[in-house]
């Protein structure tokens, strides 16, 4: 990796090195890494994560070396830079139609796409699902037997290269138009429910003790969040403010697959 890494970043430095065929070669090289899964992003650091952001930078000069083209799958046309991920039966993976996912995106097996959309760059764990109308983007990394409810947004990142991809670890159940962005990280077994929205801005408040803990850009393994807000001072007077409330934790002695639903009805919360 390291004569590919070296390429990259000379490249990254100086533009016109993608004019040589050794630079696109890497590029070409990296990105297809990414589409197999053999490089990501982003990966495991024990209990934290690194992020490779040479690899980012990959993928940011492959958008130059491509060129518009018309995609045909079937009677649908597109017109783009990156074509499609293609021979899903080998890969293993249930794609429904009208779910697209982007060459340079990883789908372990066993991952389940509804009509969806998965962006150059994510990587998606084993038994995924990714719901209706649900969106991953670019660089997002997403764990093993996580469902991404209908509507969900996960937001993207390229640049600046230094940023953090949206982080949602093993097993976790994102409601129904949640939307997490800007580099936030889901810890493992978390529940949201349906419509919260994390930022790396949103104050997201633990309210199961006798204090309120704070936490910004990061939920807690296993913990239970509904969306709330908080009552802020403008000069134009007091306003409700949106953020995120930890209400509760899984319980480990439930079944994984029925502790989903059921560390939200706990609560009385929609999914």
């Amino acid at each position: 990796m390291e004569h590919l890494k070296n390429s990259i970043e000379s490249a990254w430095d100086n533009r016109a090195l993608l004019n040589q065929d050794k630079t696109k070669d890497a590029v070409f090289q990296i990105v297809e890494l990414l589409d197999k899964g053999l490089l990501r992003v982003a990966e495991p650091n024990g209990t934290d994560w690194k992020v490779n952001e040479w690899v980012k930078k990959a993928v940011i000069l492959y958008f130059p070396l491509m060129k518009m083209e018309v995609l045909e799958a079937g009677p649908l046309e597109f017109h783009d830079k990156i074509p499609l991920k293609h021979n899903y039966k080998e890969l293993g993976v249930r794609v429904v139609p009208h779910a697209v996912a982007r060459y340079g995106s990883f789908l372990s097996p066993g991952t389940i796409l509804m009509p969806s959309y998965i962006n150059i760059g994510a990587w998606v764990g084993a038994g995924t699902m990714v719901d209706t109308w649900a969106t991953v983007g670019s660089c997002a990394q997403i764990g093993s037997n996580v469902h991404l409810s209908g509507g969900v947004g996960i937001g993207g990142v390229l640049e600046p290269v230094q940023a953090a991809p949206v982080i949602i670890e093993d097993n976790c159940f994102i409601g129904s138009r949640c939307i997490v962005v800007e580099g936030a990280r889901i810890s493992t077994e978390a529940v949201l429910g349906a419509n919260v929205v994390i930022t790396q801005s949103t104050r997201i408040i633990d309210v199961t003790g006798t204090q309120p803990i704070e936490y910004k850009g990061f939920v807690p393994p296993r913990s239970v969040v509904i969306p709330g807000s908080y009552t802020k001072k403008y000069p134009a007077g007091d306003y409700q403010v949106s953020c995120a409330l930890i209400i509760g934790k899984r319980k480990p002695s439930t079944d994984l697959k029925t502790s989903l639903n059921e560390a939200l009805r706990e609560y009385d919360i929609s999914f």
